[in-house]
């Protein structure tokens, strides 16, 4: 009913629905019209032929004889009567079967179809919408990005100027309003001052303009943007961004920290507070074979093993999991509990074979970059050659090409990035690098979310999508908080702690049975705990960090929220 009462509204809004109206009662009115004259004049060519029939039979052959039904239980013997028989039908044609439908279309069935539509992608928010974050087009960020948003019951919208894409999405189940981007009227009717955020992620021109214009609303709104070109940096925050993110550098760094480098040594893969979320290799090490109850890490160095990876398989941290020569372990501690890790295990596999980066576009130059800041060597293999910058790191040629493989030294290489922006290429080269090295450590970036699975299939050790790096970047700025993306659909995150679990043990919590996160450190007094013991009663009032799949945030959050 709420549904068809906003049809209702927006139908009787339309400033045309009046004119319309007017027009179509008005072509009803001359059909009647008609209808009554040609009723009259059946009663005088009746009575000249001698035959009597009431008004309602006149209007009722009338009828019949328009509409073409022609029963034929009424007739004329003259052919003053034929003729007129006639002109009735032919007029009746043109009336009713072709003027009344396009009338009715035009001045009725169209304007409410149209209210329909508003109804599902309207033009203007309701004054009592707030905290919302506006999103200024649609693509795969967007999409992971709204994911994030309800799974945390954050409002949103996103800002669609062409109807039928907003009805499309609308169908699709997004909350969508239809407007002009570049225009302030929009912003003033999406409660832009009452707004939490904006983010504009389409060409580096286009989110210049929603920039500029958002600003003419609002000084204080926070606006995100993403930027293709490092150049627009700069310019993106003149035009009033307060935060702008190089999709391209995001991701190549992303992905050279996915590379476990030359060593079996550890490296971090981001920080939140006081504690570092790092990976080593188990490759020719001592802790290959062992379970990780007989690694002893955790007595020994004070470590948390948060799980083990195996060719894109997340294998949790039970005390039973055995460690392999393809294992990746991951581990949470202070700088100084991973530094002994160093002391214990880094003078294994070393291997001084460079990285091998298929792609050397934005994202595998910023790889590539990355790479080298941690004196890693590199080559990268393209068959641009306007991308060949040097000999020294640079290979010209098609990745799918055995030679050019060689050359650049998959036979030896450790590690593999593959970085174009195309899934089904990189798809097809990481079974083909895997065919190639069965050993060999493979990184990939996927676009689209719905590839990464396919990815996995393929080969790969680690894959980075796009989209989700790029929704979490966003969402951890408009929460002010951090979300380290581990891999694709696992992350390390922080939470107030919920009232339901506060004051209990993380035994009594039962949290990784219930949830599947594992909670690696917790605030007391202000100080982070890292780590903790799980008989410790978890503080009120403190926050929890977690690591978990997305499944098991969701569920962390669907139980336990206050």
């Amino acid at each position: 009913m709420k549904f068809f009462s906003s049809q209702i509204s927006y139908f009787i809004s339309n400033k045309n629905t009046k004119v319309n109206i007017a027009r179509l009662l008005k072509f009803l009115g001359i059909l009647v019209l008609l209808i009554t004259i040609y009723g009259v004049l059946f009663h005088i060519i009746m009575e000249r032929e001698g035959q009597q029939h009431s008004w309602m039979t006149g209007f009722y052959w009338t009828l019949v004889t328009m509409s073409t039904l022609g029963f034929g239980d009424i007739t004329f013997t003259s052919d003053l009567g034929r003729f007129f028989s006639m002109v009735v039908l032919g007029s009746g044609i043109i009336v009713l079967l072709i003027m009344l439908p396009f009338t009715f279309i035009e001045f009725f069935y169209a304007p409410w179809m149209e209210a329909q539509s508003r109804a599902r992608a309207p033009k203007e928010l309701p004054p009592t919408t707030k905290n919302h974050v506006v999103i200024a087009s649609f693509d795969p960020i967007t999409k992971a990005l709204v994911e994030k948003l309800k799974q945390y019951h954050k409002e949103y919208v996103l800002l669609v100027q062409d109807l039928t894409e907003a009805l499309e999405l609308f169908d699709n189940g997004y909350r969508v309003m239809v407007g002009e981007p570049d225009n302030p009227e929009t912003y003033q009717k999406l409660q832009i001052h009452q707004a939490a955020m904006v983010v504009a992620n389409g060409s580096d021109m286009f989110n210049t303009n929603v920039a500029h214009t958002v600003r003419e609303n609002s000084e204080h709104i926070k606006i995100i943007a993403t930027a293709n070109s490092h150049d627009s940096i700069d310019i993106l925050k003149l035009a009033g961004c307060d935060h702008v993110l190089h999709m391209g550098n995001l991701l190549g760094r992303a992905l050279s920290r996915r590379v476990l480098g030359q060593d079996a040594r550890v490296h971090t893969i981001g920080r939140l507070g006081n504690i570092v979320i790092a990976e080593a290799t188990a490759y020719d090490t001592p802790l290959v074979g062992k379970t990780l109850r007989e690694s002893q890490l955790r007595e020994k160095l004070g470590i948390n093993i948060v799980g083990i990876w195996e060719r894109g398989h997340f294998l949790g941290s039970h005390p039973d999991t055995v460690i392999s020569e393809q294992s990746v372990i991951m581990m949470a501690g202070s700088v100084d509990q991973l530094r002994r890790y160093d002391e214990l295990f880094g003078i294994y596999a070393i291997s001084e074979e460079p990285v091998i980066i298929i792609g050397g576009g934005r994202v595998g130059r910023a790889a590539a970059y990355h790479l080298k800041r941690r004196n890693i060597k590199f080559k990268i293999v393209d068959k641009n050659p306007d991308r060949i910058l040097n000999e020294k790191n640079f290979i010209l040629g098609d990745a799918n090409d055995i030679n050019t493989l060689k050359k650049a030294g998959i036979d030896k290489a450790h590690s593999v990035i593959i970085s174009t922006n195309q899934d089904d290429i990189n798809i097809y080269l990481t079974i083909y690098c895997r065919h190639l090295r069965p050993n060999i450590h493979i990184v990939a970036r996927s676009t689209l979310e719905r590839n990464v699975s396919s990815l996995h299939r393929a080969g790969a050790d680690f894959v980075m999508s796009y989209a989700t790096m790029g929704a979490n970047a966003i969402f951890n700025i408009y929460e002010e908080n951090d979300i380290i993306m581990i891999a694709e659909g696992l992350n390390v995150f922080s939470l107030r702690t919920p009232s339901k679990i506060s004051g209990k043990t993380i035994i009594e919590a039962d949290i990784r049975h219930n949830t599947g996160c594992n909670v690696i450190a917790y605030t007391r007094d202000g100080k982070q705990i890292i780590n903790p013991d799980p008989t410790d009663p978890i503080p009120e009032n403190s926050e929890l960090v977690l690591i978990g799949e997305t499944e098991a945030e969701e569920r962390f959050i669907q139980m336990y929220a206050d």
